[in-house]
């Protein structure tokens, strides 16, 4: 990768990361406040709704962009399986590009609209959330991997499965933890509120999901290895 391309994907990762936490706050003061939904179920399936047309719009922004992403976890598991290079410009580059993003975005955004809340907050104890996020973060790079490559379909197929998959594990840990499985994005609402070094910002938002993470990509590896390449020729008999 040269260095050209990498500047331009560490911009994109910025970018990407600063609209996705903007873009969260903007569905909901659509639905709510422009829309005029109330906050019970109708207003809620609304939400869901654009909330998914959120999710499709940035999975092609991401394809456009080279392979950017807002998300630590979605570019950590390619990291990992790659080269020891590729491994060290993620965790070293790209990751802190995607939590800078994610923190001058909430800083916008408060800027603009002071009255919003201060983003997800753990509502359990902190081996509860943690066991949250991390049931969820494994679920979710398990479908990921699973698309990207043992599943056939086209692109917009793959990304509606995605996004329903997505959508559905936050739900199921919205009450409990925010069901964020974005380590940046919640650096973002963290730093904002000044607890984004407490024990159970760190071990509930960021070791768990990398500890999913990193296991999640262990048994796909080894349940479904790579095909060997084989040669179509052979040797020529004397």
């Amino acid at each position: 990768m040269g260095e050209t391309r990498k500047g331009l994907l560490l911009i994109s990762d910025f970018a990407l990361s600063f609209m996705w936490v903007c873009s969260s706050v903007f569905v909901k003061i659509f639905v709510y406040n422009f829309l005029g939904f109330e906050h019970n179920f109708t207003g809620d399936i609304v939400k869901l709704c654009f909330s998914l047309v959120n999710l499709f719009f940035f999975a092609i922004l991401g394809k456009f962009a080279g392979g950017a992403a807002y998300n630590p976890l979605t570019i950590l598991g390619g990291a990992i399986s790659g080269g020891f290079s590729r491994f060290l410009f993620t965790i070293g580059a790209r990751i802190p590009a995607q939590v800078f993003g994610a923190i001058y975005g909430v800083k916008l955004l408060i800027q603009m609209f002071p009255e919003i809340s201060r983003g997800p907050k753990l509502n359990v104890n902190i081996h509860q959330g943690a066991l949250t996020e991390g049931i969820l973060t494994f679920m979710v790079v398990l479908i990921s991997l699973s698309l990207a490559r043992s599943i056939p379909g086209s692109f917009v197929r793959k990304t509606w499965i995605s996004s329903i998959s997505k959508l559905t594990l936050n739900i199921l840990g919205s009450d409990l933890t925010g069901g964020c499985m974005n380590p940046a994005s919640v650096m973002g609402w963290a730093y904002a509120r000044g607890d984004h070094i407490t024990k159970e910002h760190i071990f509930v938002y960021w070791l768990a999901p990398i500890e999913a993470t990193l296991l999640a990509v262990w048994i796909f590896m080894v349940l479904f290895p790579k095909a060997k390449e084989t040669s179509d020729t052979k040797p020529k008999s004397e």
